[in-house]
């Protein structure tokens, strides 16, 4: 008798086996003549050669699928060791369209606004992208699926999340805490829509590879970023030589995407914003695109929208 190992490798065995192992029962059904046993992140299977080769053209089917979808259930299951491949590649396409992500629990990530739709669009058409706008206007969750998409479908290798470490007058040295506990409030954001599309896992695997780095935004001097998908965020709160900085760092193939919000700033009062310089600068160069959110991009609360348009009444006064 034959015996091989299957390792489920960034998985949660937990999630792939399913409650109470129901995958590992869906797969004796359909190879009764195999031996599979569950040992924590492995499946050891036993039998003959040719049943070993078609059960791991199976399970590396479901392993994919999961990695996509980031769930399993009995009827995908049963579709995968039933089908030919063709068939799940059809029913695929069929629930793609505007699908950034197929986040966890298999939650559709998306763009839910025109101008969510239109970074998107801008994204696929140019290298860089500056996407400007209110609070709650999804240009930072927008910015994150559309790296984990680019990282999925291996547009690049590694994704770099970064923020400069000003925020509400706040000085970091005041801070409790060693450096990492001082900056994780401001990584805050980009972990939580890190979160919602990458199971944790793997996501805490990327991040001791490095093939996701949260790092602020002083820490990106002197790198040349080649093979990434780069996000700034809160990029209002940058100063000129920040963003000069940040720009030249764009290495081969490297995507990168610029958030920030121009009516958010907590730089000193007479220090220029990075942000509002760079719009004005490079509105006209080709490969760089500009996007502008506003009030009716918001996703939040229906309150944050009131909220804005109460604000833009008096600072238009």
């Amino acid at each position: 008798m034959n015996e091989r190992v299957i390792a489920l490798e960034e998985i949660n065995p937990t999630d792939f086996f399913g409650a109470q192992n129901s995958t590992i029962e869906q797969l004796k059904k359909y190879f009764p003549k195999i031996k599979i046993v569950a040992r924590g992140s492995q499946l050891k299977i036993y039998g003959a050669a040719d049943l070993l080769d078609e059960f791991e053209i199976r399970v590396e089917r479901l392993i994919k699928y999961y990695n996509r979808y980031n769930k399993l259930d009995e009827n995908s299951i049963e579709q995968i060791l039933t089908s030919t491949g063709n068939e799940e590649k059809s029913s695929a396409s069929k629930n793609i369209k505007d699908v950034l992500v197929h986040g966890v629990n298999g939650k559709l990530i998306k763009p839910l606004t025109s101008n969510q739709r239109k970074m998107v669009t801008l994204m696929g058409k140019n290298d860089m992208l500056f996407a400007v706008g209110p609070a709650g206007t999804g240009k930072t969750y927008t910015a994150v699926a559309l790296a984990v998409k680019a990282l999925k479908e291996k547009e690049v290798r590694k994704i770099i999340l970064t923020r400069p470490a000003v925020e509400s007058g706040e000085n970091l040295g005041f801070l409790p805490g060693d450096l990492k506990e001082k900056l994780d409030p401001y990584m805050q954001p980009l972990y939580d829509a890190l979160r919602d599309m990458i199971p944790h896992e793997r996501l805490e695997s990327h991040i001791e590879k490095g093939i996701i780095q949260i790092a602020p935004l002083a820490f990106m001097r002197g790198r040349t970023l080649d093979n990434a998908f780069v996000i700034l965020d809160e990029a209002q709160n940058t100063t000129h030589n920040q963003m000069k900085m940040f720009l030249t760092r764009m290495g081969k193939s490297a995507k990168f995407i610029i958030t920030g919000d121009p009516g958010q700033i907590d730089l000193p009062r007479k220090q220029v914003s990075g942000l509002k310089e760079s719009l004005l600068v490079l509105k006209d160069v080709e490969g760089i695109a500009q996007v502008y959110l506003d009030d009716k991009d918001v996703v939040r609360h229906k309150l944050v929208k009131r909220i804005l348009s109460a604000y833009k009444s008096i600072e238009t006064e």
